[in-house]
């Protein structure tokens, strides 16, 4: 089982950039395999710090491991993934030490870069597109029945000329003479082995000396794609729908990246949502309260539902109207109405409606008003027994 990232780095989960770089920096000197040959057991701390360390300086990764722990990167969920890949992030860590020392270099004069060997163009400079977010907002009607919806993406695609590698038609990408077709280059310093990425070819491991006219050399172009998109019903406010591969093209001929789709749920005029369940207030006349009747409450499918107000209804009662809230996303399930009662006081009174609302109130008894009786003899007694 694999042990907590944090803890690896010994940092909290709340840290800032700044902290976490300084535990890795710490870590990865005292654990770095020159300083310790021989020692399995660094080695293989060595490595879970890198591991740690090339996730949570992400922000996307971060975000994903906060959520989801190890799972995010099984099975290819949560983004591209950690390949153990040490050295790019000793490289990030020693960029502020070294500076331009590097720079293909060998730091301290002589001898040029050597290829990494681990990482970089075993691609052939494919890279895979960057993922695209698009934000839609749907009404509450929507999300109860469903819908397909026609969006519009600014994307990129892949070029028609050069069928995405980058090169004008009867030529191919070169190895990088720099970094040998690796994509990294090697330098030492001390006991230190530090890999960066190659800065002739960006990582890449290849070079296009005679680029394609119309995508310049990325094999892709950009372009707003229209696409079609099912929303399901039941679908709730927040939810994330991924298409694989609508995002953008992959760099010279990589995969495309995916497409997030992120929902939100127009607020209602009548109805509010939780989960499946559906609330709505409806106001009342106090007679209504008083002496009981009916009335009809449009759904969100358009039917009628008919409420009976027993006798003597008091203010915030709830009716529920069985299977006339939400359905369920992915289920023959529904949710139901619950319909709470707000009693309306008169108002713009006539002469006449005073009056009998007067005499009313003259021949009312305690019966007639038991929770407010109650209430104001309960207080009374409260205090008077205080002041005993």
């Amino acid at each position: 089982m694999k042990v907590d990232y944090y803890e690896t780095l010994g940092v909290a989960r709340g840290c800032d950039d700044k902290v976490l770089k300084a535990a890795f920096r710490k870590l990865a000197m005292q654990y770095h395999p020159d300083k310790n040959q021989g020692d399995a057991a660094s080695e293989v701390r060595f490595k879970e710090i890198g591991e740690a360390y090339e996730v949570l300086k992400d922000p996307q990764k971060r975000s994903a491991y906060d959520r989801f722990g190890h799972a995010a990167f099984q099975n290819g969920q949560g983004g591209a993934g950690f390949k153990g890949d040490f050295a790019s992030s000793m490289a990030d860590i020693f960029d502020d030490i070294f500076g331009e020392m590097m720079g293909g270099q060998r730091p301290g004069g002589g001898g040029g870069a050597q290829g990494a060997g681990r990482r970089g163009g075993g691609q052939s400079g494919r890279e895979r597109g960057s993922d695209l977010r698009y934000n839609m907002e749907i009404s509450l009607e929507e999300a109860f029945g469903g819908k397909t919806a026609e969006i519009g993406v600014p994307t990129t695609i892949q070029c028609d000329v050069c069928n995405g590698t980058g090169a004008r038609t009867g030529t191919a990408p070169k190895a990088c003479p720099t970094c040998g077709g690796i994509g990294r280059v090697r330098a030492a310093q001390g006991f230190f082995s530090i890999e960066r990425t190659c800065p002739t070819c960006q990582g890449r491991g290849e070079i296009i000396a005679d680029p394609c006219g119309k995508c310049g050399g990325d094999g892709r172009l950009p372009e707003e794609r229209n696409l079609s998109v099912s929303i399901p019903a039941g679908i709730e406010d927040g939810t994330r729908i991924r298409l694989a591969g609508e995002g953008e093209a992959g760099l010279r001929g990589g995969p495309a990246g995916d497409l997030y789709i992120f929902l939100s749920v127009k607020p209602h005029e009548f109805f509010q949502r939780d989960g499946a369940d559906l609330f709505c207030k409806v106001p009342v006349s106090m007679t209504t309260a008083a002496l009981g009747g009916t009335f009809e409450v449009t759904t969100l499918d358009g039917q009628k539902a008919r409420v009976k107000v027993p006798e003597g209804t008091q203010f915030g009662k709830q009716f529920r109207v069985k299977g006339k809230g939400m359905p369920v996303l992915r289920s023959a399930q529904t949710g139901d109405l619950f319909i709470q009662i707000s009693i309306e006081t008169p108002q713009s009174l006539s002469r006449r409606q005073r009056e009998l609302l007067e005499e009313f109130e003259e021949i009312s008894s305690s019966e007639n008003s038991p929770q407010s009786t109650g209430f104001f003899s309960r207080m009374k007694d409260f205090f008077e027994g205080l002041s005993e």
